[in-house]
């Protein structure tokens, strides 16, 4: 028995391409059985196939929205840890589909059956950034699709050459009723929001993360927002300051700093400033020693290089020691620009206040572990925070303390490649997860259901209350819950 076909939408401003790809893979899942394990696993193959055929073309089209994206972290990024990704929920999704059984209330229903039951929603919409364009389409499909879901993704407009490249190349495996690849074309992400989608997704800046969040609650959308923020990285006094040195560096200039989760600013403690400085130095030295190789990623575009020129600019004529780690000057013909430290900031300074998303780390010395809690609890939640401590207690007291999305131990950015731990924000930084099990969930309906029995003690409770058998029993079980 099929269901019938859903309203055509009533705003008829929205983009005639969007509006008719919507419906039909709304109505396509209406008119269809919800998908089985073998048919949901052999999806999420097909996702593995696509990289796994095109990773060569896919590279090159990033490289070229980049300018120059290192090949060896399109590997890590946008390859390695995606398929892992695929491989773990496909390894997991049986266990994740069972009904869940759950307790039943109240002995007058003995014999009755609850259970849980996680059932797909329909069609989702996914808004993907340029840094890791494919990393996030791929990730969040699996989630979406593991759940059983059909997805449209609209790409970003920085993302010319792998919007067309993926276009071709995924209509090649999926059917339009399954998945579809939407490139931005100027309004369509304004459009792309306001369709009626039983679940969205969007990864990026939190100012662009309220208007999607506005634009989805005219028509009640849940919406699952992965924003950014100013993620900091704590080095205690106990830790070894070399190897805090290199861990932080590798993530600050990976894709050139453009990461929703990079560490934006490091606490130093005062009496290891000056070592923090110069093992820095010596690290870049032996790990970039020219910013103009193909293992250097530039930033994305030039509106970007020169926000991040000015916001040095910012810092320099209100006072901060800007240090680069290198002789190399920034490079504005290739768009690259040297790891730099900033020091001696100060509230007023745009690097204060806004995500750098690039090679800047604002250095913060500090004294005692307190005074890191009270700054970071002062200002928005970050996507993640970074303590280095061999000291479990002072570690413990870090996250319990300061709130963030997530946390990884002495070490940036690697509990976003964990497979089974969840990945999302939370305040500012965002809502909602993907990864792992609680991404499969996220994009689920976990249906409650109670199936009653064939002899129940029901009756008793029927009405007249007062002269019937139903006063003493409520009153008893009244007393009884009561103890």
């Amino acid at each position: 028995m099929t269901a019938s076909k859903t309203q055509r939408h009533p705003n008829s401003s929205l983009c005639p391409e969007l509006d008719s790809q919507f419906y039909l893979q709304k109505n396509s899942f209406l008119e269809s059985e919800p998908e089985t394990l073998s048919e949901r696993k052999s999806h999420l193959r097909t996702l593995k196939e696509i990289l796994i055929e095109n990773h060569t073309e896919i590279f090159s089209a990033i490289s070229r929205d980049f300018g120059n994206r290192s090949i060896h972290e399109s590997l890590l990024a946008e390859y390695i840890t995606v398929i892992g990704n695929l491989n773990s929920t496909i390894r997991n999704l049986k266990r994740w589909m069972k009904p869940e059984r759950r307790h039943v209330e109240l002995t007058m229903y003995a014999g009755a059956k609850n259970w849980v039951i996680p059932q797909p929603l329909g069609v989702v919409g996914v808004i993907v950034p340029w840094n890791f364009p494919v990393n996030q389409i791929f990730t969040q499909l699996a989630s979406i699709f593991a759940a059983g879901n059909r997805a449209m993704v609209k790409m970003s407009e920085k993302s010319t050459h792998l919007s067309a490249l993926l276009i071709s190349i995924v209509e090649r495996y999926f059917p339009r009723e399954k998945l579809s690849i939407h490139a931005e074309s100027g309004r369509t992400g304004t459009d792309f929001a306001q369709l009626p989608f039983d679940h969205l997704i969007f990864t990026g800046s939190s100012d662009t993360g309220r208007k999607v969040m506005a634009s989805a609650s005219a028509n009640l959308t849940p919406v699952t927002l992965e924003l950014g923020g100013k993620c900091p990285a704590i080095i205690a006094t106990d830790y070894p300051l070399k190897k805090a040195v290199e861990r932080i560096l590798f993530a600050k200039q990976f894709n050139g700093g453009q990461i929703c989760t990079s560490v934006d600013y490091v606490f130093v403690h005062h009496s290891k400033l000056q070592e923090f400085i110069a093992l820095s130095r010596s690290w870049v030295e032996k790990s970039i020693p020219d910013i103009n190789s193909t293992d250097y990623t530039s930033i994305i575009d030039q509106a970007a290089f020169t926000r991040i020129e000015e916001t040095v600019e910012d810092a320099k004529d209100k006072g901060a020691r800007i240090l680069p780690l290198t002789a190399q000057s920034p490079n504005a013909l290739s768009r690259k620009y040297p790891l730099t430290l900033i020091l001696d900031t100060t509230e007023d300074m745009i690097i204060r206040r806004k995500e750098t998303f690039g090679p800047l780390l604002m250095v913060l010395p500090y004294d005692t572990p307190q005074e890191v809690v009270g700054y970071i609890n002062r200002r928005d939640r970050p996507l993640a925070i970074y303590p280095f401590s061999n000291d479990k207690q002072l570690t413990q007291r870090y996250i319990g303390q300061i709130m963030s999305g997530g946390v990884t131990v002495n070490d940036a950015l690697y509990h976003v490649g964990q497979h089974d731990l969840p990945f999302g924000g939370v305040g500012a930084s965002g809502m909602g997860h993907y990864h792992g099990r609680e991404g499969f969930l996220n994009f689920s309906k976990l249906r409650p259901i109670m199936e009653q029995a064939s002899i129940t003690a029901g009756g008793l409770l029927s009405p007249p209350y007062s002269t019937g058998p139903a006063d003493k029993i409520l009153r008893f079980l009244s007393q009884f819950l009561a103890r």
